[in-house]
């Protein structure tokens, strides 16, 4: 396994460069992408090999170290964490498909991977391979990815449809400018388009082996720890963003206070006022007791991990409602401290509203979903099927 970057030295490189992701977070919201250097930044310190196989120059980094340092690179900007999130992840389900491929993507030891779940294109067998064509929305971060991982439907033989996933290199889509939105604009999460795109046939999969890790041509035997399931590394990674970004606020809540007065009150210092020092405290736990979920989940995890065995259905709904309830009460910090900021917090150019706004828009994503991911958890709980393949 690869040594040469630790996750202590990740983790001190990325707090370098907070303030400067705090700084571009305003041109990023212009420009609905984040900028260049916060992708150079990262790559310089060695971010985009944090998922990728040691045997191919990556660094594969255990879950709960790919959360803190995405956590911390959410605590300067949500919407480059949640891009980086995307490129790491998604990077790493690629040691799920056959060797052929992983060759394929990792070749460069560095790489960003984009991708997205919904199948709304169609795919058809032709003689090597697949043609794909249909497009993608909500692709976050594939107008800075090397490749794009997506689904499409094959109708089978017997006219029941398989939901395919497949590898698809960036510069063979078209990628549309249609991301204009209230929150996350900087994530630059676009549409994709594939018109006719061949695809060869190590390049995709089943959908349901990817998820079950019992795709074929695969050398990988999960010895080195890193055989997570796709969802429960997917989760515990997305609730780190959350915490992150709540962190960030809270900096930046702290960072407005002196000299501030209450308008129109006699209040002259904001900080003296009780309510504040209540809502301070509040949010300070809020995003205290987040944290300390990530604990209980990353070590279930790595547990089922170092054992090589499959987490049971009732841990995985935990992990769903955990990671989601943890990003709730980050959610539930950032509003109160938004809430206690002033009428100066709707700038573009303030971060507290910023990070509002995102975690209010990426709070909204079908996987983090506060109710549905109650429900999914409780109807485990209670002995019932969880009711969706994607636990």
């Amino acid at each position: 396994m690869s040594t040469d970057v630790s996750p202590e030295a990740m983790l001190e490189a990325v707090r370098e460069m907070i303030p400067t992701l705090r700084q571009n977070g305003a041109e990023a919201d212009r420009n609905r992408w984040i900028p260049d250097e916060n992708i150079a930044l990262q790559e310089k310190a060695g971010v985009f090999r944090m998922g990728v196989p040691a045997r191919f120059g990556g660094l594969a980094y255990s879950a709960a170290d790919m959360a803190k340092v995405i956590s911390e690179i959410s605590r300067g900007c949500g919407a480059t964490g949640w891009v980086t999130m995307v490129w790491v992840h998604t990077a790493w389900t690629v040691r799920l498909f056959p060797d052929a491929a992983q060759e394929d993507v990792f070749a460069g030891g560095s790489v960003r991977v984009s991708g997205t779940i919904p199948p709304t294109a169609t795919i058809t067998k032709t003689d090597g391979g697949y043609v794909v064509s249909g497009k993608w929305n909500f692709n976050t971060g594939v107008r800075g990815a090397d490749w794009n991982l997506v689904n499409a439907l094959l109708e089978e033989p017997d006219g029941t449809s398989s939901t395919m996933m497949m590898l698809i290199p960036v510069s063979e889509l078209t990628i549309l400018d249609d991301w204009d939105v209230m929150g996350a604009a900087a994530t630059g999460s676009t549409t994709s388009v594939a018109d006719n795109v061949f695809v060869p046939e190590h390049r995709v999969v089943k959908y349901a082996d990817v998820l079950a890790g019992t795709v074929e041509g695969r050398s990988d035997d999960g010895s080195d720890g890193r055989a997570y399931g796709l969802m429960s590394l997917v989760m515990a990674i997305i609730s780190g963003i959350f915490t992150g970004m709540a962190r960030g606020a809270y900096e930046e809540f702290l960072k407005r206070l002196p000299g501030r007065g209450i308008t129109y009150t006699p209040w002259t210092e904001q900080s003296e006022h009780p309510l504040t020092q209540m809502q301070v405290a509040i949010a300070k736990n809020k995003i205290d007791a987040a944290e300390a979920f990530a604990s209980v989940w990353h070590k279930v995890i790595q547990e089922r991990a170092d054992a090589r065995e499959e987490l049971t259905n009732e841990e995985k709904a935990i992990v769903r409602g955990q990671t989601t309830y943890a990003a709730q009460l980050a959610k539930e910090a950032v509003e109160l401290l938004f809430s206690a900021g002033g009428g100066s917090v709707i700038r573009n150019d303030v971060a507290l509203g910023r990070f509002r706004r995102d975690i209010e828009a990426l709070s909204l994503h079908a996987l983090i979903q506060y109710n549905a991911n109650m429900e999914l958890q409780g109807r485990v709980l209670l002995g019932m099927d969880p009711g969706t393949p994607y636990i």
